[in-house]
């Protein structure tokens, strides 16, 4: 019996591919830079059907023996049409029907989802939320994503956008955001606010996130402020979503996260500090496990869902 996916998941900056079998393991993967091609669709889209024959050719393998493709694209997506509505950090796109421009260059059956919905799967399934019936994941990167287990499954909306936590607004002046609207949530904690505010901190226009960890890490009082910010930042944030979903986890992922010793307990402070008591002592605030490989392993799990195949 088949039990191999290939997951795809497209980001800011690049672009990751992997040989999933049905147990989560990836069993090979490869790499793509998103800027050498988002500036043009149909480039992307090609280097994608690309990538993917690739990655199959390279493990002996023909299009007959994988499930399918499932795809993650950081934004609107429609997963029943396969349209991507909108990719707000990737210029251009707009109403593209990429499942079936990628089925008809591959031949493969090709599943797409938003990608912080796969990270969710994937965490859920395999990672530190297996066996949770209700959780939030967000991640912290180039945006801010988020995904929602409710009930024991993925909850997408209406019209399949829900969990937009980076969209959130906090402040009616805030800064103007790329969704259109101004204030988001990202556009305090994402990366290039963080990055910007690093630079003016430090007074270095060369520093990096990852160097303000490093400091961090050698216990430098600025840096540590940076993080316990943030953290606050973050902490007010989900405080709206505990009171309104009441659920049993958050997993915060992405590459922010990877400060969480930084940051989880000033979170998890704000929380039991400012959220409704009843719904703040159920809730408990985790670091994502399978970090970079969640996207892929959530692929996995979106298509043997989609297939009516059980995990």
């Amino acid at each position: 019996m088949k039990n191999l996916t290939i997951g795809v998941d497209v980001g800011g900056t690049n672009i990751k591919l992997g040989l999933v079998d049905s147990s989560g393991k990836i069993r090979d993967r490869s790499f793509l830079e998103t800027k050498s091609y988002s500036s043009d669709k149909g480039k992307l889209i090609s280097a994608l059907a690309d990538a993917v024959l690739n990655l199959l050719g390279k493990n002996k393998l023909t299009q007959a023996d994988v499930l399918g493709v499932g795809l993650g694209l950081p934004g609107l997506i429609d997963p029943v049409r396969g349209i991507v509505h909108v990719l707000p950090n990737i210029p251009g796109w707009h109403n593209v029907p990429i499942k079936a421009l990628l089925e008809k260059k591959t031949g493969i059956p090709t599943f797409i989802e938003n990608d912080v919905n796969l990270i969710t799967l994937g965490e859920w399934k395999f990672g530190i939320g297996q066996g949770c019936q209700n959780l939030v994941c967000i991640t912290l990167g180039t945006g801010v994503g988020g995904g929602l287990i409710l009930n024991n499954a993925l909850y997408r909306g209406e019209g399949f956008v829900a969990g937009e936590i980076g969209h959130m607004p906090l402040n009616e002046k805030g800064p103007v955001c790329p969704c259109g609207g101004w204030g988001c949530f990202e556009r305090y904690v994402g990366n290039q606010t963080l990055l910007a505010k690093a630079r003016k901190t430090f007074k270095n226009k060369n520093m990096g996130i990852q160097d303000v960890f490093a400091l961090a890490n050698q216990g430098h009082s600025q840096a540590l402020a940076f993080w316990e910010e943030t953290a606050t930042r973050i902490g007010n944030a989900l405080v709206g979503v505990v009171n309104l979903l009441n659920p049993r986890m958050i997993i915060i992922g992405g590459g922010v996260a990877n400060n969480f010793k930084y940051m989880g307990k000033t979170i998890e402070k704000i929380i039991q500090q400012r959220a409704m008591k009843v719904q703040a002592k159920m809730v408990k605030i985790v670091q994502a496990r399978l970090i970079d490989d969640a996207g892929l392993i959530g692929a996995q799990v979106l298509v043997q869902e989609a297939l009516g195949i059980k995990s």
